[in-house]
């Protein structure tokens, strides 16, 4: 079984000393960036909106005039329907922030390494800041194909609750905001097939879950 990691998806490569996955992760600052809210989140997800911006107020239902009668072909019927109104305070759904890190474990297991804990220093220093501390994130654990799914998914949900463990006790951030859970196999960053080591699809990704 491959390791785990935890990539900006772009280039994260197993093995790769400190300075190196320094360079392939992002710094504080852009994790901030990544994770801050940029719209709203409808349906049953929290909402979510950029801070300082309050709930947007329902704009009036416009007035429909009375449809014209259709002229049609010879033999030819034309249905008209009332055009649709939004429900009273739907907003449009958005994709909630999250940004993928490459955090590698000793091979196997949940240890974190040096470079590991490099990594979510970074990540512990944005949640901590006054632009996310009010919001809850999901660590979601991921593999790459190599293994059975039980293991994979076992290994996955170690590791998530590794990096929580390490963000909890670090960084004093309560438990109550952080929401660790694996997906195994699930969800490839990059389609692969079976027993196939993908160095990028071995990551942990950090989703904005709201206020």
């Amino acid at each position: 079984m491959a390791k785990l990691s935890i990539a900006l998806a772009a280039a994260a490569v197993v093995g790769m000393t400190a300075g190196a996955q320094a360079q392939t992760n992002p710094s504080a600052n852009q994790i901030i960036k990544a994770l801050q809210p940029t719209g709203t989140i409808s349906g049953t997800t929290r909402g979510i909106r950029p801070a300082g911006t309050p709930p947007p107020t329902p704009a009036p239902a416009p007035t429909v005039p009375a449809a014209m009668p259709a002229t049609a072909a010879p033999g030819v019927s034309v249905a008209t329907q009332p055009a649709s109104t939004p429900a009273p305070g739907a907003t449009q759904a958005t994709k909630p922030p999250s940004v993928n890190l490459s955090v590698e474990f000793a091979n196997g297991s949940a240890a974190l390494t040096p470079a590991a804990r490099h990594t979510l220093d970074q990540l512990g220093k944005a949640l901590t800041s006054a632009e996310l501390a009010s919001y809850r994130f999901r660590i979601a654990g991921h593999t790459d194909t190599v293994g059975t799914h039980a293991y994979n998914l076992t290994l996955s949900q170690q590791r998530a609750d590794a990096v929580a463990h390490y963000l909890e006790s670090k960084f004093s951030i309560p438990a109550s905001r952080l929401q660790a859970i694996g997906r195994g196999e699930q969800g490839l960053l990059v389609p692969t097939p079976p027993q196939t080591p993908e160095p990028r699809n071995r990551r942990v990704q950090i989703t904005n879950l709201g206020t």
